[in-house]
């Protein structure tokens, strides 16, 4: 098998994982109205508690305990993981009561804009620089902003709660630096006590339907860790092997999902200002999309030039062959000096460029792909929330 076969098998896998997953989070609001009557918050309570046990399960197959350690010494890291639980916290429970409400349109809405949030909070808190269409998807995703205020008659805060929490969430997880399973874990610990703790007093106050509900109900709160845990393994394989920019287009299909549910399963209401709050929104989300394609494409081929100038540059300097070391060390007549220097610093230069382009590449892919977590290692964030 061929490289290049081998790297179109990858892709193939990859997005067959990746449309595993993000598929799952789109499909998840018809779970949460199965484990009812138990309330939303009985819900995330049991959430927390189950999902630490699921992913506890993975690591311990998996054997992966050694980042333990050396995080128990850093109370800056554990400080950002207690945030980033108590962030997600507000986002699951919100998205539970959202779905169980009637309301899985605007929640769908929520992860919609969450990038046009995320660009913003990447303006206001870590100074970035946005390009033109980069402005103008987040000009339109506000005008959306307002014709759903209108179209609902108040803002749309579900949504507006959702993102924004999801992009504090992120943000707390790029100072993290973790691996999204050990990630999961670390934020899941935090949660495991208090989310105990409420499930005893509920059940001591006689309001808990863990046991009161039969078996089948017990069964499917229990199911919460592996719902949170199943699409997350699946998102982590398709990460290794698909480039971020193809992992920011198949984070939409999830809201897709949702929104398509929302119409077709759960019968809610769109009247015409609220479609023309979403087509506004999926304007912005269209130009973001065109403008990380154009500019990926257009980074991997200063890339690709740049690398075949330094190999050209590294051959020959003012049109003579420049020896490699090993000639040079083997040979009786050493280069005259100010060759030698001319061709180390035409590769120290060639170098240069390439590293800088590289630098580039990757800092498109993250900013413009609208991956949630902003890197690989740690975009996990965004399936996580997903529901």
């Amino acid at each position: 098998m061929t490289p290049q076969d081998q790297q179109d098998r990858a892709d193939r896998t990859g997005l067959l994982y990746g449309f595993a997953a993000y598929g799952f989070w789109g499909l998840v609001p018809l779970f949460w109205p199965l484990l009812e009557p138990a309330g939303a918050v009985e819900i995330l309570a049991h959430r927390m508690v189950w999902s630490l046990v699921a992913v506890g399960l993975v690591l311990l197959v998996l054997r992966r305990w050694s980042w333990i350690r050396p995080l128990l010494r850093q109370p800056r890291r554990l400080a950002m993981i207690a945030l980033a639980a108590t962030v997600i916290s507000v986002n699951w429970g919100l998205y539970i009561w959202g779905v169980n409400s009637g309301h899985v349109v605007e929640t769908a809405l929520g992860y919609f804009i969450n990038p046009l949030v995320s660009i913003a909070f990447g303006v206001l808190l870590l100074r970035e620089r946005l390009r033109p269409a980069q402005w103008a998807a987040v000009g339109v995703g506000a005008v959306a902003v307002g014709v759903l205020a209108v179209g609902y008659g108040k803002l749309p805060w579900i949504a507006l709660t959702l993102a924004f929490s999801f992009a504090t969430y992120s943000l707390a997880k790029k100072r993290v630096g973790l691996d999204g399973l050990e990630s999961l874990a670390a934020e899941t610990a935090v949660q495991f006590l208090p989310a105990l703790g409420f499930l005893i007093w509920l059940g001591a106050h006689g309001g808990s339907t863990f046991a009161s509900e039969g078996a089948g109900h017990s069964v499917l709160l229990v199911s919460c860790g592996f719902v949170t845990a199943l699409p997350l393994i699946c998102f982590g394989a398709s990460a290794v092997r698909l480039p971020l920019s193809t992992i920011g287009m198949l984070q939409y299909v999830a809201p897709t999902f949702q929104f398509l549910l929302g119409l077709t399963v759960f019968h809610e209401s769109m009247p015409p200002e609220r479609w023309a709050g979403f087509s506004l929104v999926w304007l912005a989300l269209a130009l973001l999309t065109w403008d990380a394609l154009r500019t990926a494409r257009r980074a991997r081929r200063d890339l690709a030039d740049a690398a075949a100038r330094a190999a050209a540059l590294s051959a020959t300097v003012g049109g003579e062959v420049v020896p490699g070391p090993e000639v040079v060390q083997g040979a009786e007549i050493v280069p005259e000096a100010e060759v030698v220097q001319g061709a180390q610093a035409v590769r120290e230069t060639a170098v240069a460029g390439t590293v800088a382009v590289a630098e580039a590449v990757s800092e498109a892919a993250v900013s413009d792909g609208a991956v949630s977590e902003a890197a690989v290692r740690d975009a996990r964030p965004g399936p996580i929330s997903g529901g």
